[in-house]
């Protein structure tokens, strides 16, 4: 299944209407708008690509900005979507590959399983919208949609209880052309600590066909919300595994403002390890990997197309530069050196000092 946390497409913040608090006021036509708005905050990524099969597994790691109790998000996929719970190991598994090595110098020593779940689908009578598939889904109350139009789309959400706005219709125009599949997830707040807009979503596998490997990075132009909700700076962290090291692509004109900071292959033992902590069949894409991590300042611009990957011509190893630090002195343990130091050392000393207290002496 695919989310915009998920494989190659954007996952659209979309405010729920499921808590008595959450309000909105009606908008020129008949499309609502939410007061209490949410956007993508940070997000880290991992996307496992299967060229041999032409399979993309997106399994995001997300955190989102709203004041609202409840909200959800939809997320476009080129196919219909699988969508099965993921482990959070692999996350950290993958930083701890690409840190930047530490260089010692010497210092001399001083004085988060799937259930399926039957729910009623929505009434869409009179809606070109078809609900594929309805499940829970790691903590996830998930539909896979196919609409026929933007507007069937709207009348699904409201219908459903989201909020919907001018701005989310005409981000999903283009992806409803093309026939891909809406995957609409609703989550619930917990509680995030003292930054109560900051939410964090458990991690999701969602995997799809597609021709090529792709992150949906187009969000709905919503002018003003950032603004409101002090959303100026955000991370996108990208881990790619498949065969070979790949670039990104935004188009012909703008360049894709992420860049390479690790690339390198992954050793079999790690192979294993992350299949295991993602929760997939060791058989799953090809048998031997490369990981390329991509790091972005996503802009909170609108961006004219999402990210698609290809294999790059530069199949050259990245690392982060290493960070210096001083070794931390390992004193020995055997008495003697002591005594032996002490032996070499005291005998002038003394020496000294008294030479010192007959001179002071004669002076007096």
């Amino acid at each position: 299944m695919v989310a915009r946390i998920l494989v190659p497409f954007l996952t659209l913040g979309v405010c729920l209407l499921a808590s008595p608090s959450s309000t909105f006021v009606e908008g020129c036509g008949a499309v609502s708008r939410f007061d209490k708005p949410v956007v993508n905050a940070d997000q880290t990524v991992i996307i496992l690509w299967d060229a041999a099969t032409k399979t993309q597994h997106f399994i995001r790691k997300a955190s989102f900005k709203s004041e609202a109790d409840d909200f959800g998000f939809l997320v476009p996929s080129p196919t219909q979507p699988e969508l099965e719970e993921s482990g959070n190991e692999a996350f950290p598994h993958l930083e701890k590959m690409t840190a930047p090595a530490r260089v010692l110098r010497p210092r001399m020593p001083g004085c988060s399983c799937a259930a399926t779940m039957q729910a009623p689908p929505g009434d869409s009578r009179g809606l070109d919208v078809k609900v594929l598939e309805e499940r829970l889904v790691a903590g996830f109350q998930a539909a896979v949609l196919e609409a026929k139009s933007a507007d069937a789309l709207a009348g699904w959400l409201k219908e459903n209880g989201y909020a919907y706005s001018p701005e989310v219709k005409a981000w999903a125009r283009p992806y409803v052309d093309a026939g891909w599949k809406f995957t609409a997830l609703k989550i619930a707040r917990k509680d995030q600590g003292l930054d109560k807009t900051r939410v964090t979503a458990s991690a999701l596998r969602i995997s799809f066909k597609t021709e090529h490997p792709v992150f949906p990075y187009r969000e709905p132009d919503y002018k003003g919300v950032n603004e409101k909700l002090e959303a100026r700076q955000r991370l996108l962290r990208i881990y790619f595994l498949a065969d070979a090291r790949y670039d990104g692509t935004l188009t012909k004109d703008k360049k894709w403002s992420g860049r390479v900071v690790w690339a390198g292959k992954v050793s079999a033992a790690d192979r294993k390890t992350l299949l295991k902590e993602l929760k997939l069949p060791e058989t799953t894409g090809p048998s031997t990997w490369w990981l390329t991590e991509f790091e972005d300042a996503w802009s909170y611009q609108g961006a004219p197309a999402d990210v698609y990957f290809a294999c790059s011509s530069n199949q050259r190893t990245v690392r982060r530069d290493p960070i210096e630090a001083r070794a931390t002195p390992v004193l020995p343990n055997d008495a003697s050196v002591y005594a032996l130091a002490a032996a070499m050392i005291v005998p002038p000393v003394w020496v000294r000092l008294r030479r010192r207290s007959r001179r002071t002496a004669k002076a007096m």
